[in-house]
């Protein structure tokens, strides 16, 4: 792939991207910005990507924002774009992960600061490096909480932990990290990107596909359900259109004779609605 700050590798149906910048720290341009949004947009529409490993080059995961502008960093088009209206870049990509069809785990290699650890709170799965350093340090900055991150940390570690991070502005460790739940687990540095492939080939090797992409749809939108009953809806469209499906005949069959599924559903070819009527937000 034609990458300038990134690497889009795919191997056994997991696609790594790798965050390419380690003379910086992989800190975060708009170049960046622009190559992660086609990344995911090639990797939804590949059927032989099935799981999405990201990390970093080198020893960061991501130091934030690269701050070579210097005290006008926030306020230039490189942060914002060129359109009227001013629309935060990191916040395109972590609604970009948000949509994916595909699972997404983060290999936190080393320091993930600011957008550096906001941007992956849309992630399904986070492991860590167990002596990575992360923070949500805007407040330290003058600014604000990022790339929707108000919307995703809440809910993932709990309001007062959020809260406590983000006012506070601190670097924490992995340890206080896995303890309050932003990470699933610690593993020596050379060891957090095998940790993740493992996940991701376990989901590629032995899931169907479409059930995956529906399945994560499901849990992230029901994330800000007012109600259960808006999950047994979905869920039962989910039920009677995979439920006639050949990946659910093959699944079947395949537990019966105690053999491998060969699932052949394609995301490619469209998810069933599970949520009829319902509008995608636009930014305005």
């Amino acid at each position: 792939m034609d990458f300038e700050q990134i690497r889009y590798e795919v191997e056994d149906h997991v696609l790594t991207i790798t965050l390419n910048r380690p003379d910086r720290l992989n800190a975060w341009t708009r170049t960046m910005q622009h190559e992660l949004l086609d990344a995911f947009d090639r990797a939804d529409a590949d059927d032989d990507v099935r799981a999405i490993v990201m990390t970093g080059a080198g020893r960061a995961y991501c130091a934030g924002a690269d701050l070579e502008s210097g005290g006008d960093t926030f306020s230039s088009r490189e942060h914002f774009g060129d359109g009227d209206a001013a629309r935060d870049g990191g916040g395109t990509v972590t609604l970009r992960i948000y949509n994916s069809t595909k699972p997404v785990i983060a290999a936190i290699n080393g320091p993930a600061v600011g957008v550096g650890i906001t941007m992956t709170l849309p992630m399904d799965v986070r492991v860590a490096a167990d002596d990575a350093k992360m923070g949500f340090v805007f407040v330290r900055r003058g600014i604000v909480p990022e790339a929707a991150s108000s919307w995703f940390l809440p809910r993932i570690v709990g309001i007062s932990r959020a809260m406590e991070w983000a006012a506070t502005g601190r670097v924490f460790s992995a340890q206080e990290a896995l303890e309050g739940g932003l990470v699933r687990s610690l593993h020596p540095k050379d060891e957090v990107l095998g940790a993740a492939r493992s996940l991701a080939a376990e989901i590629a090797e032995n899931t169907a596909p479409v059930s995956v992409a529906l399945a994560r749809r499901m849990m992230w939108t029901m994330l800000g359900a007012a109600h259960p009953m808006e999950a047994h809806r979905a869920d039962s469209r989910g039920m009677f259109f995979r439920g006639r499906s050949d990946d659910a005949r093959e699944g079947i069959t395949s537990f019966l004779e105690k053999r491998p599924a060969r699932f052949t559903d394609r995301v490619s070819d469209g998810l069933p609605e599970i949520f009829p009527g319902r509008e995608e937000p636009v930014f305005s």
